[in-house]
């Protein structure tokens, strides 16, 4: 990674931090559960945006994470994706060139963060997830922290209002998934209860309203 791409993350991360005190409410729960850094496989639920960047904000380590490549299209969201140096991917296309660089990630003990659903809610409730942070999890054997985001959705809508909207991230406890042995059919039938193990760990962390399928 380049020097200035380090001093744009460091930079980031301050500005981050003090924009969301000043213009926000936000109440982080389950700090106790951080570890001391990775590799780690952080999976959130998303909701709008700017939860990345919350995220960035809310961790004490460097995150690596994986977004839309849509996204970089967004003004203002795309830019800082772009400088930030996050992994894009295309929806809906099966990618090598991201498997490789995600799984190096945490190969190299780093943190990657990814949303299982692939994209935002339009409800704000949870909706079926997509088998690739699974499939990170169980290739790489790295720890798994799932965290819970709530009140992003309404920021937009507060903030027209002159109002600082309330956010909560909620950090739930790191746990693992056993390995995955025996033929193509079982590998994928585990696949998927992992990819729902994931998502109930994430929706036991979020208010009713906010689980969805999942609840």
């Amino acid at each position: 990674m380049g020097k200035g791409r380090l001093i744009f993350r460091r930079l980031a991360c301050v500005s981050l931090r003090m924009l969301l005190r000043l213009f926000t409410h936000l109440e982080i729960k389950g700090l106790e559960n951080l570890p001391q850094g990775g590799p780690l496989l952080v999976t959130f639920n998303h909701l709008a945006h700017l939860d990345g960047p919350l995220l960035i904000a809310a961790f004490p380590w460097p995150v690596e994470g994986i977004a839309l490549a849509d996204l970089y299209r967004v003004p203002i969201t795309g830019q800082f994706l772009w400088l930030y140096g996050t992994i894009p991917v295309h929806r809906d296309q099966f990618d090598r060139e991201v498997i490789r660089r995600a799984l190096r990630v945490l190969a190299e003990g780093k943190v990657l963060a990814l949303a299982p659903e692939a994209g935002m809610s339009l409800t704000g409730a949870l909706r079926r997830a997509r088998p690739g942070a699974a499939y990170f999890a169980l290739r790489s054997g790295a720890p798994i922290l799932p965290v819970a985001i709530s009140g992003t959705e309404k920021m937009y809508s507060e903030w027209r209002r002159l109002r600082r909207p309330r956010l909560t991230v909620t950090i739930g406890r790191v746990f693992t998934l056993p390995p995955c042995e025996g033929a193509s059919r079982t590998r994928r039938q585990r696949l998927t209860e992992a990819t729902e193990e994931i998502m109930r760990r994430i929706a036991e962390l979020l208010p009713p309203g906010y689980r969805g399928v999942y609840g």
